[in-house]
């Protein structure tokens, strides 16, 4: 109302059309706004801020050229306001003019070399453009720039990691150690750690750190180590311990807890990529190396099952990871995403979910989770299935340990182990990943599943 008085008693004040256009912008009136804006431009016609209301309101209503034009020309009238930039970015990012894009970003870095915003911007027409080099330059110069001490480190870890740049990745990830309890358990021995010197006729202890799955993911190495003549023994979870007993290379498994017998030295088992100096070339992907357990508790259950699905495709399907991970928000999907899955023909669906209070709307769909009691439980369902859809989480190292072809979906900006730019592992070769084409879309990476089952399908 205080806008509307002022333009009654001063009609000719552009300032203050320009400002109305913008209080009706905010309001989603984007037709009053670029009336408001036109006015401003009559009574002032290289006013910036009526230039740039109008280009913001011509972008709202899709009119994309017209908003492009109008927005370089405010642009040029004030070259330093970073919101016209970043406005002109998203317009020629909606016609695909990626490069044009990141040329009007390109100031932007040097203006606010620390915006969020712009680094953002910046990531997404790299990845948009697959242009791997350029985006490994940004998002070191964004660690560089918006982390200190160990979270600096980290995350450059981080970053090597996922352009492939190992030799620096795993140098940085020792780095870990200088804060025991934070990403190792906090453990103090008096055996010398092993940095790969002779090791024949000597015991190593091997001992977990982190999570799950990656106690299932680099367990890989014992194998390694027990062709250098020592006698591997693991220290590991103990809901993990039937199962890793299964590797070859590890002669003694001590679930966490248990007393340890004598060993002369001793290592993390996320370590040994860098003791194995591992590359993309050198990374041990022989599986599985992991087998079912022996003792499997509920083997005659999950066996009966999938009897009844005799003759159908066996999809299993894990949609969350544990809700306490810090990027479980990232990683994890609502099931009913996976309801356009159900167009899919002569499939039984298998949820190998715990704690699962709701299934995804699939046809004909049965929980698993009752009968999985353990690791063993789950490694036995995972080898009765033709395929597992899952997210980031320990069933999905399970699944690759075991050799189980797998859909792994992931999200925009994934975990390192994942990389950029490919559909395939170099971890995992039952894999195939599928990525976000941009933050929290999920439903794209779905589509993109169902198109590539479906192909496959019989007509």
């Amino acid at each position: 109302m205080a806008y509307r008085n002022l333009l009654l008693l001063h009609p000719e004040a552009a300032d203050a059309w320009a400002e109305y256009g913008d209080l009706l912008l905010s309001m989603n009136q984007a037709e009053g706004a670029l009336n408001a804006c036109s006015k401003s431009l009559e009574l002032a016609p290289d006013t910036s801020a009526a230039l740039a209301g109008m280009g913001k309101a011509l972008l709202a209503l899709g009119r994309l050229e017209e908003a492009e034009s109008r927005l370089e020309r405010a642009l040029s009238v004030d070259p330093q306001k970073m919101e016209v930039r970043l406005e002109l970015a998203r317009c020629k990012w909606k016609q695909e003019k990626l490069e044009q894009a990141q040329a009007v970003m390109g100031p932007a870095v040097e203006q606010e070399p620390d915006n969020p915003v712009v680094t953002s911007f910046l990531t997404s027409i790299y990845i948009r453009q697959k242009n791997w080099p350029a985006l490994h330059k940004e998002m070191l110069r964004r660690v560089n720039t918006d982390f200190s001490g160990s979270e600096l480190v980290w995350e450059r870890f981080c970053v090597n990691m996922l352009f492939g740049a190992m030799d620096e990745g795993w140098a940085l990830h020792e780095f870990r150690f200088c804060h025991p309890g934070i990403m190792t358990p906090a453990r103090q021995f008096s055996q010398p750690f092993w940095g790969g010197e002779s090791i024949e006729n000597r015991t190593l202890l091997l001992h977990w750190e982190q999570g799950l799955g990656d106690t299932l993911m680099f367990v890989r190495y014992a194998a390694q180590v027990k062709c250098l003549g020592a006698r591997v023994i693991l220290l590991a979870q103990p809901e993990l311990a039937e199962l890793v007993a299964t590797c070859p290379g590890v002669d003694e498994v001590v679930p966490e807890g248990s007393p340890l017998p004598d060993f002369d030295m001793q290592l993390p088992l996320l370590s040994l990529p860098r003791v194995f100096r591992t590359n993309l070339a050198t990374i041990p992907v022989e599986v599985p190396y992991l087998r079912v357990p022996k003792r499997v508790p509920n083997r005659d259950g999950i066996r009966e099952l999938l009897a009844r699905s005799d003759g159908r495709i066996k999809i299993g399907l894990s949609w969350a990871g544990s809700p306490t991970h810090t990027r479980d928000a990232q990683r994890s999907i609502a099931p009913d995403a996976f309801s356009p899955l159900d167009v899919l023909q002569d499939v039984a669906w298998h949820a190998l979910q715990l704690g699962a209070i709701k299934l995804p709307p699939l046809p004909g769909i049965v929980s698993l989770a009752p009968l999985l009691s353990n690791f063993s439980d789950t490694a036995f369902a995972l080898s009765g299935m033709d395929l597992l859809i899952t997210v980031d989480t320990a069933l999905a190292h399970l699944a690759g340990a075991l050799g189980i072809p797998t859909l792994i979906l992931v999200s925009y900006l994934p975990d390192w182990r994942w990389m950029m730019g490919r559909d395939d592992s170099p971890w995992y070769p039952t894999f195939r990943i599928y990525r976000q084409p941009k933050p929290d879309d999920w439903d794209a990476v779905i589509r993109q599943v169902v198109e590539d089952l479906s192909a496959n399908q019989p007509n």
